[in-house]
């Protein structure tokens, strides 16, 4: 075939009208699914049990055989538990909302992300909790009934644990297991050594820093720990931590007695991750250390375990063992350098959808 015969084959080729009579093909929506680790619906005994119960019972946070565990849970923990927590909540609760400070600061965290993220008009943005409410399940189906057929669902935890992560995981594979037809799905991995979050929590730091009228002597990471019999059987949660403490101390320009890592919230007879941050603020204060300040780098939000347990108890326990100057730097919450690191990992995961 000649030079011109084979450039008119092609021109007829190009040129062939489209179909018509058809309607456009609706581009599908993507659902992004924040899922943070949840929160009672009130302090009063029954929110408060409700919520226990749902948060004990679960077998990735206690791994205690069901025979032994349950009888304890029931018939001690859910008796006795409920009226403490309830209290402890009521020292941090969001009175204008009436709800915890962590349903606040998801909220926001998603209100946030979805107005980043008009520039992919087809992307809805939605949030759930682990345990409470709005359940992962509820705004699955919501996200499923709006359209969308693909689902990035990112747990709001930066280092990765079976006790967080993994049930989050768990919770929405299971609702997926309860459709006909399931959507395509990403899930957002931990990010312990991301350079977005590492520097957002570096700024967040030294701006913190900027405003105490003392320099801390010592700044203290302080995560929320696991029994060590979970680390054993292969958890990797604590060399995560570890991890996101060194890189900070590189970024920050700080050594190991300046930024030391801690970890909290033990509970029951097993010996969990350590050193205790709790025997660690009382040792500094009594050790002569005046000026001490602690975040919480494992917790993207302000919750119980940050603002009451650090915040309140923390500070109440070095300032009675000698301490003169405490404070507590907040999470990363939905601040700019909170919401730089949501958008950065949500946008990365959206590659090749949207």
């Amino acid at each position: 075939m000649s030079a011109t015969g084979r450039t008119k084959t092609k021109k007829a080729a190009t040129t062939e009208p489209l179909p018509t009579g058809k309607p456009p093909v609706a581009k599908p929506k993507v659902g992004v699914l924040l899922v943070n680790l949840g929160t009672p619906d009130g302090t009063d005994f029954a929110s408060m049990r409700r919520y226990l119960k749902e948060f004990l019972s679960d077998r990735r946070v206690i791994e205690w055989p069901r025979a032994i565990w349950y009888p304890i849970l029931n018939g001690i923990v859910l008796n006795t538990r409920p009226k403490k927590s309830g209290r402890n909540y009521e020292r941090i609760w969001n009175r204008e909302k009436n709800e915890s400070p962590l349903r606040t600061f998801t909220r926001s965290q998603a209100e946030k992300l979805a107005e980043t993220l008009k520039d992919y008009p087809n992307v809805v943005v939605d949030w759930a909790m682990r345990y409470g409410q709005p359940s992962i399940e509820d705004v699955l189906t919501r996200l499923r009934n709006g359209g969308c057929q693909r689902i990035v669902m990112f747990p709001l935890y930066p280092q990765y644990s079976a006790t967080t992560t993994a049930t989050v995981n768990d919770k929405f594979f299971e609702a997926l297991m309860k459709t006909r037809f399931m959507p395509a799905v990403r899930t957002v991995p931990s990010y312990e050594d991301e350079p977005a979050y590492i520097e957002a929590l570096a700024r967040s730091i030294e701006k913190h820093l900027a405003t105490l009228s003392f320099e801390p002597e010592v700044v203290i990471a302080s995560y929320h720990g696991i029994p060590q019999s979970y680390a054993r059987r292969g958890d990797p949660y604590p060399d995560h931590c570890m991890t996101t403490s060194r890189l900070l101390r590189e970024r920050l320009g700080w050594d190991e007695k300046k930024l030391l890592t801690c970890f909290q919230s033990r509970f029951g007879p097993e010996e969990w991750l350590q050193p205790y941050t709790d025997e660690t603020v009382e040792r500094l204060a009594r050790e002569g250390v005046k000026s001490i300040a602690a975040f919480n780098p494992g917790f993207v939000a302000d919750c119980l375990e940050t603002l009451d347990e650090i915040g309140n108890e923390a500070a109440e326990s070095f300032h009675e063992h000698g301490g003169v100057n405490f404070s507590h730097i907040p999470c990363l919450n939905d601040s700019d350098e909170g919401m730089s690191v949501i958008e950065t990992l949500v946008r990365r995961e959206l590659q090749g959808w949207v």
